[in-house]
């Protein structure tokens, strides 16, 4: 049985959305020589490999890259729900006074957000975390507020918000789906 869906963003919309959110990370942060881009697994860390190209063709800048695995820090490990499989965590350089720009590809309810920024601080202690996402729906349960958005999206908690991107999907795509499965 199909679930209604409305498509949100399309292939021109994510790449308009992404060349924004990199001229924002370097205006704010005027360039690019302390960044690392951290992308959480996995659409996240897509993101965070779009953002360090298209800061490259702006400002000439190989920006560090790493990429991050949540699974074991996040808060509903221990309700036994989940059988955790956990990926690999890749962060090439010292994050140590650095300023981490942390990527994810949907910012709900902030508990994926909290849990990175835990897995972050066991690999040194940056100068500032800043958050950019593809889409923010709304439905905070922790004071996370991302720095950089592509779309605010307003849903409702029984809503579904699917991200497909062209490395992990074969296409680029946003869309809503009715129903919390």
């Amino acid at each position: 049985m199909s679930r209604p869906s409305s498509s949100v963003l399309n292939a021109g919309d994510i790449s308009r959305a992404t060349s924004r959110i990199a001229h924002e990370i370097l205006e704010k942060n005027k360039g690019a020589e302390n960044l690392i881009l951290v992308g959480i697994v996995t659409r996240g860390a897509v993101l965070s490999q779009r953002l360090q190209v298209k800061i490259k063709e702006i400002e000439d800048i190989d920006v560090a890259h790493g990429i991050l695995d949540i699974t074991l820090y996040r808060d509903d490990l221990s309700t036994g729900k989940l059988n955790p499989d956990v990926k690999k965590t890749e962060i090439p350089v010292s994050i140590d006074g650095k300023i981490i720009v942390l990527c994810d590809d949907v910012l709900f309810t902030g508990r994926t957000i909290r849990a990175a920024i835990d897995a972050l601080m066991d690999f040194g202690r940056p100068a500032a975390v800043q958050l950019a996402v593809l889409v923010d729906r709304g439905h905070r349960e922790l004071p996370i507020r991302p720095d950089y958005v592509g779309k605010n999206i307003p849903t409702s908690r029984q809503m579904r918000v699917k991200v497909k991107l062209t490395e992990t999907d074969s296409e680029d795509s946003v869309t809503l789906l009715e129903g919390d499965k």
